[in-house]
């Protein structure tokens, strides 16, 4: 009896849906910009075809060929280097350079593809070879480089970039002779011990730009079926700015010569100490292999003559990976949001300071919270990261993640934070239609993109195919070589990599095998 009345009684109802949550702000339903960012980082990074994958090789090759002819004609680059190449130009925050110098280009109008290129002018690697980092004249996070210390072939070879210690203003001047023997730092001795040493920024991006400029006039005098043409040639403050037509392609290529150290620099040695949210996902010495000089001064009273800013990309690299996937996702889409608010006027604000708050983010919020599965996560963490930068600009105050004490806002004017914060606010009223938006964006540029592919195919591209349309043999070899290899190895990471020394031969690697 009790089993007939169980087989006839009611059953439970389901267990009711749970309702998104309602941004108080903008009243946006959270599962709905959810929704707008997954398809957002989906446009952006779309796979690519395998036209598009030998368009990006070729176009590769060509840089690391016309760095080669810079070797060649002016004998001053390592003759060993090691270039990194990072995804995105200068434009999207990739590094922290003041964006003002930066140029105006547009996805899809002027480019389809973007990549920065660091090219070490001088790579101190040897932990035998003493370094000069004089941070007497400069605000947190900057330097002076003293060469002083270097052997006499990096002086002679260097000589031209480098600048006299008479060329301090007259003011700087009389404050150095009052203090010269007051104060001084031992391991520099007198200023005067310094002269004709220091490695001026500002001399040496002018000197890669001029031969940069001599190498590509000189691939363009002789070009050749299959290679790409440079379209562009510009030069954008620190900054050589390439665009490469490769078939369908237009790829752009921010170049930036830098100071390449291995190891960690002292300053930044209390970073080391704090926790982090990669602690146990990657190792120290993964997170700390080097560092950079970069081109740039400060932008609150600077000395371009003379003035690096440090640089931490390596490590940044290797956090990108430990970054929870909803996390990246929100980055993806405020990145794509605020580029458009943030291009015109330029206000010293740009995308690197977004990248700064996503790592301090990470390490301020549980793992569980920003890697959390349900279907609300991703827009909330982008209205958090929209709250974060807010916070930011009306206090004028971002600390850089490595180096804490160096504000990298605080050169604002109160007229610029308070026009970079109503413009944030318009964003944070209605981040929906902010994300349709750059969601109509990333579309226009994908039919810019297959346009350009249907064109080419019909009617051939003189940067990467012959008038008849035929690709050149070593071309067809790659290509059925990357089919061949993607049909054998179902499931892992397989990639093309050149070989700076060796840039004719392409080489694959199938996860830590290479080929």
């Amino acid at each position: 009896m009790d089993s007939l009345m169980n087989a006839v009684a009611p059953r439970s109802p389901a267990p009711a849906k749970k309702p998104s949550e309602v941004d108080f702000r903008s009243g946006a339903a959270l599962d709905q910009l959810s929704s707008q960012v997954s398809e957002l980082v989906l446009l952006e990074q779309r796979d690519f075809g395998d036209q598009t994958a030998l368009e990006v090789h070729t176009a590769k090759d060509f840089i690391f060929n016309m760095l080669g002819l810079v070797q060649k004609i002016d004998q001053r680059l390592p003759v060993a280097n090691e270039y990194l190449l990072l995804s995105g130009g200068a434009r999207e925050g990739v590094l922290d350079l003041n964006p003002e110098d930066l140029g105006d280009y547009a996805k899809g109008a002027d480019f389809d593809l973007d990549f920065t290129l660091l090219v070490p002018a001088l790579k101190l690697h040897d932990r035998n070879q003493p370094v000069t980092l004089d941070m007497r004249h400069s605000p947190p996070c900057h330097s002076w480089l003293s060469l002083r210390l270097c052997d006499s072939k990096i002086l002679s070879r260097w000589s031209v970039c480098c600048q006299e210690e008479n060329g301090l203003s007259p003011e700087e001047e009389e404050e150095e002779e009052g203090d010269t023997g007051k104060g001084a730092i031992p391991s520099l001795g007198s200023p005067q011990a310094l002269d004709g040493c220091y490695f001026s920024p500002a001399l040496v991006t002018g000197w890669f730009w001029g031969v940069v400029s001599e190498a590509v006039e000189e691939l363009r005098r002789s070009p050749q079926r299959g290679i790409p043409t440079p379209d562009r040639l510009e030069r954008n403050g620190p900054l050589t700015t390439i665009i490469l037509q490769a078939g369908s392609s237009r790829v752009l290529y921010d170049l930036l010569p830098v100071v390449s150290f291995r190891g960690w620099p002292a300053v930044a040695q209390g970073w080391l100490t704090a926790n982090h949210f990669w602690d146990g996902k990657i190792t120290e010495e993964e997170a700390i292999s080097g560092f950079y000089l970069l081109p740039c001064c400060s932008a609150l009273g600077g000395r371009p003559d003379r003035e690096w800013r440090l640089a931490f990309s390596r490590s940044e690299v290797q956090l990108k990976k430990c970054i929870p996937y909803p996390m990246a996702q929100a980055f993806q889409a405020a990145k794509a949001v605020l580029a458009r608010i943030l291009a015109r006027p330029r206000t010293g604000l740009g995308l690197y300071h977004l990248r700064t708050l996503l790592f301090w983010a990470c390490d301020r919020l549980p793992s569980t919270y920003l890697s959390c599965s349900d279907a609300d996560t991703p827009g909330r963490l982008l209205l958090g990261l929209l709250d974060d930068l807010a916070h930011c600009i009306l206090g004028k105050n971002c600390p850089n993640y490595f180096l804490p004490q160096c504000n990298m806002l605080e050169h604002l004017s109160d007229a610029q934070a308070l026009l970079v914060a109503r413009k944030l606010a318009h964003v944070r009223s209605d981040p929906s239609e902010h994300l349709r938006a750059a969601l109509d964006q990333a579309q226009q540029a994908g039919h810019l993109k297959k346009e350009l592919t249907a064109s080419t195919n019909g009617h051939g591209s003189p940067g990467h195919q012959p008038s008849n349309g035929i690709i050149s043999p070593s071309e067809d070899k790659l290509a059925q070589r990357l089919q061949q290899l993607v049909t054998e190895n179902p499931g892992k990471s397989i990639s093309v990599f050149l070989n700076p020394d060796d840039v004719t031969r392409p080489h694959f690697r199938i996860d830590d095998k290479f080929y």
